[in-house]
């Protein structure tokens, strides 16, 4: 009897061992939400140690991590998707929540947190809502702006929204990152060839915004955040993070990158309010938030910078991508034989 092609292909895939999406020297954890094995990471920096662990049970998620620009020593937090109420949460260095600020609006998935200076000099608190577990198929993203409270106590407050659209089709992210020197917006797309977005430099309430492609980002980027004086930025994903000097702006020059701490799924980042360390956090109940001191080379003035990786048509290719390259062959040669194997079988019979 003549095999039919789709049935050949799916015995074909079934008796095929499955290549590795990315290779990495980590381990990996358990699938995570999106279907994927997130990498461990390492030991950390030399230094690297627990600053504290969230202590509220209501924080089982915490995406996003950022400073407070008006209580020192606080921080604020969030969680991202699934069954939780629309709230944000300012915890102290002991990781004890003060303040619950709850927004009266509909959340989708919430993935990134800054705290910024406005035009007037009142700190804002923007929560990004730009995670797509849909892989784009929001036809927009939303980020959320209330001023930072004078005072760290329970609070309802009515954001502003603002609504804003890929130039180039829908992306999944969990990256956002303000520019403290000017307040323009930036958010990093998580995937194999992920990009930096510039929003505009002016937001508008109810407005429509389109989030324009600047430049390329490490492979499933899960979160960014800029130093206090905007001359530097990083973006960390599960594994590891990449610095950036923004001297001259952004998307500025990559200065370095280094793996993180272990985690069963990396999502938060931050400087210091100094902007010598970084604080990095995972999901999970109990989760720890780690400060990474950052090595002289990535604050002198005069940074030193790596050797530049190799470029290719698109972007530059970093050190994930490189090291996921002999796995992207490795799943090319087996499509290719599953599509002689499809062939061979349809002549049969």
């Amino acid at each position: 009897m003549r095999t039919p092609p789709v049935l050949a292909a799916a015995l074909l895939c079934a008796l095929l061992p499955a290549a590795p999406a990315t290779a990495f020297p980590v381990e990996p954890s358990e699938s995570g939400p999106d279907g994927l094995d997130h990498p461990r990471g390492g030991t950390g920096p030399e230094g690297s140690e627990v600053a504290f662990a969230f202590r509220d049970p209501r924080i089982s998620e915490s995406s996003g991590l950022a400073p407070s620009l008006r209580h020192e020593g606080v921080w604020w937090t969030h969680n991202d998707s699934g069954d939780h109420p629309s709230e944000v949460y300012a915890v102290d260095g002991e990781g004890r929540t003060l303040a619950t600020v709850t927004l009266g609006l509909e959340r989708r998935d919430w993935e990134a947190v800054s705290v910024v200076e406005g035009p007037d000099g009142t700190p804002s608190v923007l929560v990004g809502d730009i995670g797509d577990n849909f892989g784009g198929g929001w036809p927009n993203v939303r980020v959320y702006r209330f001023d930072e409270p004078e005072v760290v106590a329970d609070a309802l407050v009515e954001p502003a929204v603002f609504t804003l659209t890929y130039e180039d089709g829908g992306r999944d992210a969990e990256s956002m990152m303000v520019d403290p020197r000017d307040g323009r917006l930036y958010v990093a797309s998580k995937e194999f060839s992920g990009g930096l977005y510039a929003a505009p430099e002016t937001l508008e309430p109810g407005g429509e915004h389109v989030l324009e492609r600047i430049d390329s980002v490490p492979l499933f980027a899960t979160d960014a955040a800029f130093g206090p004086d905007g001359t530097r930025y990083a973006i960390r994903t599960y594994w590891g993070v990449t610095v950036y000097d923004s001297t001259e702006g952004v998307p500025g020059s990559a200065l370095g990158s280094f793996d993180l701490p272990e985690s069963d799924q990396g999502e938060s980042l931050a400087f210091t309010p100094d902007g010598t360390a970084l604080m990095v956090g995972t999901e999970g109940p109990d989760a720890p938030v780690w400060r990474i001191p950052l090595e002289e080379r990535y604050l002198a003035e005069e940074p030193v910078r790596e050797e530049p990786p190799a470029e290719e048509e698109g972007g530059t290719v970093g050190p994930e991508a490189r090291s996921a390259l002999p796995f992207i062959v490795g799943g090319a040669a087996v499509a290719a034989l599953v599509i002689t194997g499809i062939v061979l079988l349809a002549r049969r019979g």
